[in-house]
């Protein structure tokens, strides 16, 4: 990717943020600028900022931040340079081709990607024309076709330690690459490289561009691990990412059905449902269920009927809730999981099953009862104390009304009484809530635990100096050789801020087309956010010629032995202190 300051220029003003931000979270307009809720974590009070006029955003919540580039490689969990390309085919722009100036770490997520396909063509090949059929058998046996086999790119992996390996050797790729991969791993015996997937089924994991990021294998004996994903790699990351959702995107439904597992997906895709999507392993994480939420209002959870399930039924819910998406729950009898169900009772039945679907408050409640003999009264109290934490959480009013009433009924309790319980626990929850987050905020505004610039806890009226000099020159790029001159890099404490002056200087030196994304290619998106957050939390001051000039004398009194003693101490100067309180 080329470091071209003038294109990015261009293709920041051709992707303004406040419609980019627009088109995943819901803004609402404050003067000139946009607030919103924070689409990086889970919050209910919105305290998350588009700034138009200087093209950035930043949360004061979890202290998120940066320009319109940092912004897609968070939330689309890209690295710099795929951003710059969604960005530019968003704008119908065409980027400049340099390849010399492209980043190692951008090279190496390509050669990943290139041995992912070559490895799911090989699987491929293997499961249709190579000599062991058990992959074919078992694949038959569930009853997929043809073309499902090939529209999820289905594969075997044979019983052979090297032959995948040898294959992508051939192709020019390093047994470092290999295993970087995590296509191969090297013996610690013999220090040979050797295939990691073997006498597996296998399935490949493709992201919503349509990369293959990764493989699940499952084994077709009793050998364990039953399911083995890939590991993290720089394209791959399982808690980031679902099974089907390249295809569940582009469907016409805003619901989604979440299954467990793969075979439960590609049934049910095959029955015709494209709303498909399964988690890679584990159950649901925050990361994903704010990823269903761009594409979903309404998630129907298909988990199995065991007692995992269940559990993780109870943690979808939750996380679901904390994105606003609407969450129903599948209730299946005669059958464990949906591919069961599907081959027992036909596709007309499971939409009906789907259509029919109970939601989430529901479940919950009647999960309250688990446990407890309601017909003693110790019973009926834990069964109040359980279903009031639920209702509690009903985040709608009327919809709060609804259930209070079917709960008085079924605790045969006066449904005043359970109101004017439950209205107290609300004020109380609201009270609780509006006190994290405040608490979130206040802790991205101080320096409590700062581990991006942990030298400002020790050094707070120095660090202070610095931003406030860091948003002279941003508020003035034009005199940037004066500000240098006046300010050099060499009178800042922290290493941090001096990171972001030295960098600010170089990229403002001689161009007048500087932006924020000048840096998005040398910060990481959680220092981006840092330096969004240094301009965020000064907008409001008047840093003028005469403040910075206070600022620059902070720095220059600063004496530089103060500095130096964050090192460790001298075997001499630890000699005298002793010395000295042994005299004491």
């Amino acid at each position: 990717m080329p470091k071209n300051d003038e294109f990015l220029y261009h293709l920041r003003n051709a992707n303004p943020i406040e419609a980019v931000a627009g088109s995943y979270v819901n803004l609402i307009r404050r003067g000139r600028n946009y607030v919103c809720s924070c689409p990086f974590h889970s919050e209910k009070t919105p305290s998350c900022t588009i700034y138009t006029d200087t093209q950035s955003f930043y949360c004061f919540g979890c202290g998120a931040g940066g320009d319109v580039i940092t912004f897609i490689m968070k939330i689309e969990n890209l690295d710099f340079s795929e951003a710059v390309k969604e960005l530019a085919h968003r704008a119908g722009m065409e980027i400049p081709q340099d390849n010399s100036a492209a980043s190692t770490y951008a090279k190496r997520k390509n050669r990943i990607y290139e041995m992912n396909r070559l490895a799911a063509n090989f699987f491929y090949t293997n499961l249709i024309k190579g000599q062991d059929k058990q992959g074919l058998l078992y694949f038959a046996e569930r009853k997929l076709t043809p073309e499902t086999i090939k529209k999820y790119g289905l594969g075997y992996a044979s019983d052979s330690w090297d032959q995948l390996t040898d294959f992508l050797r051939s192709k020019g790729y390093s047994d470092y690459e290999i295993a970087d991969a995590w296509l191969g791993a090297k013996s610690k015996k013999s220090g040979k490289t050797f295939d990691i997937f073997r006498k597996r089924v296998m399935f490949p994991i493709v992201d919503l561009r349509g990369n293959i990021i990764g493989f699940g294998g499952r084994v077709l004996d009793g050998s364990v691990p039953k399911y083995l994903n890939t590991g993290k790699t720089p394209v791959f990351d399982k808690g980031s990412n679902l099974f089907s959702m390249n295809f569940a995107k582009n469907s016409a439904s805003k619901k989604l059905i979440l299954c467990e597992g793969y075979m439960d997906v590609i049934a049910v895709n095959q029955a015709g449902f494209d709303n498909v999507a399964a988690t890679l392993g584990t159950a649901i994480t925050p990361d994903q269920a704010r990823l269903i939420s761009h594409y979903a209002e309404e998630v129907v959870i298909a988990y199995d009927s065991d007692g995992a399930g269940q559990k993780a039924t109870q943690k979808a819910i939750n996380h679901f809730a904390d994105v606003g998406v609407r969450t129903k729950i599948l209730r299946m009898e005669g059958a464990k999981d949906p591919d069961e169900f599907i081959k027992k009772f036909g596709a007309l039945r499971f939409r009906m099953l789907i259509d029919d679907s109970c939601d989430a408050i529901a479940f919950m409640l009647d999960k309250c009862a688990d446990g407890l003999d309601t017909e003693t009264e110790m019973g009926r109290v834990e069964l109040l104390k359980r279903t009031s934490k639920v209702l509690a959480g009903i985040e709608s009013p009327l919809e709060r009304e609804v259930y209070i009433s079917r709960t008085s009924r079924k605790c045969d309790i006066p449904v005043q009484v359970l109101k004017s319980h439950i209205d107290d626990m609300c004020g109380k929850n609201k009270k609780f809530e509006k006190k994290r987050e405040w608490r979130n905020i206040t802790a991205n505004t101080t320096y409590i635990k700062d581990d991006i610039n942990p030298e400002a806890q020790k050094f707070k009226k120095q660090a202070r100096a610095e931003e406030n000099i860091i948003c002279y020159l941003l508020k003035h790029p034009e005199d940037c050789e004066k500000t240098a001159a006046e300010a050099p890099p060499e009178i800042f404490v922290t290493s941090f801020n001096k990171k972001i002056y030295s960098a600010l200087i170089e990229a403002m030196s001689g161009n007048d087309k500087f932006t924020l994304s000048s840096l998005a290619e040398t910060f990481p998106p959680d220092e981006m956010g840092r330096i969004s957050g240094i301009t965020a939390k000064n907008r409001e001051f008047d840093i003028d010629s005469k403040v910075f000039s206070d600022c620059v004398e902070v720095l220059k009194n600063t004496k530089p032995e103060s500095v130096s003693s964050q090192g460790e101490i001298s075997d001499n100067d630890l000699l005298d202190i002793f010395r000295s309180k042994s005299k004491k």
